[in-house]
């Protein structure tokens, strides 16, 4: 590897930062090589975290001459690949700047937040440095193609995209759902419970899944007995189970598909056909505050 922080000095959003450095490594390899890139990039040591409750941390001092990358080593590989990617994008991110005592330290609902209110400062932190570890495990040009490529958006697809970049599923679903052409949501549940929702509200709207809520006894995942770690087939279900369908207006048809996971959980892939453009807008017969509401959820 060539790419060097001189070459990223100009990059001050997690994008642009991934964009220079694929523009300097353009034979990066896939998976990419992250702990090999972030000792190219002045980290100095990846060690094993020894504080319980964190899922990584960074050790680095205010100017960031350089760093050092902590990770919990009970973790699934996987999730340190993310986790190491997460610090390296604490570390070259020019607005991170770390605790007084030189460090950062993320738990496990750090590295899954996707959005932050403006006032918090830590938290916008925390999802610009997943945007960082996404977009720099997941490079949007060649992950944006292989999600497209499948005919039908599919768990199997997803299961071999995750393979391929090695990175957890649910990490790969989050940006599955946001670059295939479909509407496209998963729904990570364990227990028969909601946990996360992850889609492209601006393209599958009124999504009725809430967190700590039960799967609906009518959902795939109730109605049917699954094998762990086999993709169900793609069944057509009732819109009503997961989507809010407006009074008098046809709803669309609804595609579900169950993946049962070990120790209780299972990710539901929901699908739709992509809306006609002469399809009336889905907010026309909504109130303005169910407008406002949704925009604000986005």
């Amino acid at each position: 590897m060539t790419v060097s922080r001189i070459d990223l000095a100009d990059a001050a959003t997690p994008e642009k930062l991934v964009l220079e450095i694929l523009k300097n490594e353009p034979g990066l390899a896939i998976p990419v090589p992250i702990e090999a890139l972030a000792r190219q990039l002045d980290i100095v040591d990846i060690l094993p975290l020894e504080t319980d409750g964190y899922e990584g941390g960074l050790i680095t001092p205010v100017d960031k001459f350089n760093g050092s990358i902590l990770f919990n080593q009970a973790s699934p590989r996987r999730r340190r690949r993310f986790t190491i990617a997460h610090e390296l994008g604490h570390f070259l991110m020019p607005s991170h700047v770390p605790s007084a005592e030189g460090r950062f330290l993320c738990r496990l609902q750090d590295m899954l937040a996707l959005k932050a209110n403006e006032a918090d400062r830590r938290m916008k932190m925390e999802v610009e440095a997943n945007r960082f570890a996404a977009n720099i495990l997941m490079p949007a040009p060649l992950f944006r193609k292989d999600a497209a490529a499948g005919k039908d958006p599919d768990l199997s697809h997803l299961v071999k995209l995750a393979d391929k970049y090695d990175v957890s599923k649910e990490a790969a679903s989050r940006s599955y759902v946001r670059y295939r052409e479909e509407p496209v949501a998963v729904v990570i549940a364990r227990h028969g419970k909601v946990l996360r929702v992850y889609g492209d509200y601006a393209k599958f709207p009124g999504l009725s899944a809430e967190r700590a809520r039960p799967v609906s006894p009518y959902s795939l995942l109730r109605r049917r007995t699954h094998q762990e770690g086999v993709p169900s087939d793609i069944d057509e279900t009732d819109a009503g189970v997961w989507i809010d369908v407006q009074r008098g207006r046809k709803p669309p048809a609804l595609y579900e598909q169950v993946l049962l996971q070990r120790d209780g959980f299972a990710m539901i892939m929901l699908s739709m056909n992509p809306p006609d453009e002469d399809e009336e807008d889905p907010e026309d017969d909504l109130t303005s505050a169910q407008r406002l509401r949704r925009r604000v959820d986005r």
